[in-house]
């Protein structure tokens, strides 16, 4: 016997098939890693809050000293004017930090919540292709059936008088 055109085709399908199969589990694994990595960036951020902080604080520090270089002695306090900076800017700063803890504990929780789903989804994108594939490989067998009864039709044929 021959061999079956139809074999090589179905080979390449099915070689396809699983390409895809694995390209929605890298996409899927690409998401997962997505999610902690922006969870870990706004993690990160606070460090970037407090040096915010302590830069508005200098700044407006250094601008409350050149005016108080350049006024009259004792027509301002400028010790009660940095305070009360500090004080604002401190509160401010906390209450950046306590959204980002609340942001970035949101973010585990979905965090976890998305590889319980992708986990679910993973099985059921498996369980698919895996159906697919059994159809797949039984439509291969019914061709590959089919061919040979062609061709064993055609020897019969030709080996007539």
């Amino acid at each position: 016997m021959t061999q079956n055109p139809f074999s090589t085709v179905f080979d390449a399908q099915r070689t396809a098939i699983k390409h895809s199969q694995n390209m929605a589990h890298d996409a899927i694994e690409a998401q997962q890693a997505s999610i902690g990595a922006f969870a870990n960036a706004v993690e990160n951020s606070n460090a970037l809050v407090e040096s915010n902080a302590e830069l508005t604080k200098g700044v407006i520090h250094a601008y409350f000293n050149a005016l108080e270089a350049s006024v009259p002695e004792d027509t301002v306090e400028f010790d009660d004017l940095s305070e009360l900076v500090d004080e604002g800017v401190d509160s401010a700063t906390d209450a950046q930090l306590q959204s980002l803890e609340v942001a970035v504990e949101a973010l585990r929780e979905s965090e976890t919540a998305y590889d319980e789903f992708t986990a679910s989804y993973s099985e059921a994108v498996d369980n698919s292709f895996e159906a697919f594939i059994e159809v797949h490989e039984q439509v291969a067998q019914n061709m590959t059936v089919a061919a040979e009864s062609v061709e064993e039709a055609t020897e019969e044929f030709d080996a007539s008088p």
